[in-house]
């Protein structure tokens, strides 16, 4: 096991998603989620987000893929011990859909560029069967 991936480990993301009725209209085939992320710092080292890279699967099958620079326009800096939470959106042509992704991080102590995988979470409008 090679040290990016002991990283890897070191961080630890939760994600919340809600459906935005409010912003979302079936009609039209749209249908919005908001995305709460937490990144967890557990390593020693202050460690710099600065990429992501996510995979979106609507209902439909249909597969988008997102890549950019940082999140919410920000690379955030996250401390040993701290946390990092933004909120995004996701729009589907859909009531229903998984998200999954990727954020490549950098430990700057060592310079040391790493991936920290987001494992498949579901997007589910209302009346969907979480």
């Amino acid at each position: 096991m090679g040290e990016s991936d002991s990283l890897a480990k070191t961080i630890r993301i939760d994600v919340e998603p809600e459906f935005q009725a409010g912003e979302s209209s079936p009609a039209e085939q749209r249908y919005v989620f908001s995305y709460t992320v937490t990144v967890h710092n557990h390593s020693r080292e202050s460690v710099q987000l600065l990429a992501r890279h996510w995979k979106i699967t609507q209902g439909s099958g249909k597969v988008q893929e997102v890549r950019g620079k940082g999140v919410v326009g920000k690379q955030p800096l996250i401390g040993p011990g701290q946390t990092f939470r933004y909120t995004s959106r996701a729009v589907l042509d859909g009531p229903v859909g998984v998200m999954e992704g990727a954020y490549t991080c950098i430990e700057t102590a060592t310079q040391t560029h790493f991936e920290v995988p987001i494992a498949p979470f579901r997007l589910a409008g209302p009346n969907q069967v979480h």
